[in-house]
């Protein structure tokens, strides 16, 4: 595994991030459950090949997350680094940020945190925050600790606004997303790198949407990759910027693939980056709807399925695969595996749109996807 200088954290982070968004879960006595065993079986093979950054965050995989890679972690603690973040949305009082971090120290069985995001900040919504609340100041007392040791920030707002974010002069690292599809924070991330930031990026499979691109259309790419998967991180790792990319697995199988990989840091030429990019720029509807997955619109308070719905809709619109998408949202309700109620049920609240990082104008998507997929 290629290890890389976090920026000026005195971290030596490796190129694959183990992102703890999506771990794999069962229903036991009526409940979601994380399957441990099959956690720690991946951690362990992930940490044998060389992956020593780990992420989660406070409400992942229904809030069970953190216990779970703390659980994971705790016979190998000291050779790892553990990174989560403050849910700003919960903090909406002074001592609200201490009281939630000493929780998830508690979570992760942990005496101390490495890298302590603010999470899925703006400009503006971190100052409205630290106003009310002081998370700033809370922030850097608990760095005085010795509870974190580098305050950083994960971003999902207009890229000129994480320059903003990294003048104030307050973090070590930034976590913000880039693949082959959106690269809009491709400027800012050399900033902060410039600045002396640390770069770590989410989603560089796209949600999963890179892995998913037709074959036909990689194939007039020309360049000698065995999947999509070694595509999209090859081309992150083809830049010069990023530290560590940080990829959401849930299983062995893809623990492997993506640490293999990973193993060498292997770049592209920039004859197939510049080739990349113009087919990308012919395909720009590939971005008409940027839903990466990532169930923060969730729950709903009438239970629509949004995720899935949209996955239908890009599989309609982006790929022609008009029966797939159709067959896909007619099953909605109608089994164990894909739960919750059709667009049809939207009572057009908004609450969805105000959690989506992406800013997706939802209500008016799941209209137009209820149209096309029924």
């Amino acid at each position: 595994m290629i290890y890389r200088p976090l920026g000026k954290t005195g971290m030596n982070i490796s190129s694959l991030g183990f992102g703890s968004m999506r771990l794999p879960m069962m229903e036991k006595d009526g409940k979601k459950i994380i399957e441990q065993e099959k956690v720690d079986e991946m951690f362990q093979k992930a940490y044998e090949l060389g992956v020593n950054y780990y992420d989660t965050a406070w409400f992942y995989n229904d809030g069970l997350s953190e216990e779970s890679v703390g659980k994971a972690l705790k016979d190998i603690r000291d050779k790892v680094y553990i990174s989560t973040k403050s849910p700003g949305h919960l903090v909406k009082k002074p001592g609200d940020y201490r009281r939630i971090l000493e929780t998830q120290l508690e979570r992760l069985g942990t005496d101390y945190i490495d890298l302590y995001h603010f999470h899925g900040i703006g400009f503006d919504n971190f100052h409205e925050i630290d106003k009310k609340a002081g998370w700033l100041e809370d922030a850097n007392r608990a760095k005085s600790e010795g509870l974190i040791k580098h305050i950083a920030f994960s971003f999902h707002d207009k890229p000129e606004n994480m320059n903003k974010l990294i003048d104030l002069g307050h973090f070590e690292s930034v976590l913000c997303q880039y693949n082959l599809i959106d690269q809009a924070n491709k400027d800012a991330m050399a900033y902060a790198a410039e600045k002396g930031l640390g770069v770590i990026v989410m989603g560089p499979l796209g949600g999963g949407r890179v892995s998913g691109l037709p074959a036909e259309l990689t194939r007039t790419l020309n360049i000698n990759v065995k999947s999509n998967a070694e595509l999209a991180l090859r081309f992150v790792f083809s830049n010069p910027r990023i530290d560590c990319a940080l990829s959401g697995m849930e299983n062995l199988q893809m623990v492997q693939e993506n640490a293999a990989i990973s193993e060498k840091r292997t770049e592209l030429t920039p004859d197939e980056v510049t080739s990349i990019n113009s087919v990308m720029t012919e395909n720009a509807k590939l971005s008409d709807l940027y839903c990466t997955g990532c169930n923060y619109c969730m729950p709903c308070p009438e239970e629509v399925n949004i995720p899935h719905i949209f996955r239908m809709m890009n599989y309609y619109k982006v790929y022609n695969i008009k029966d797939f998408a159709q067959n896909g949202y007619s099953e909605i309700g109608t089994n164990d595996w894909i739960k919750g109620n059709r667009a049809d049920a939207c009572t057009e609240c908004g609450i969805c749109e105000t959690k989506c990082p992406q800013k997706i104008e939802i209500r008016e998507q799941l209209k137009e996807s209820h149209l096309a997929l029924s």
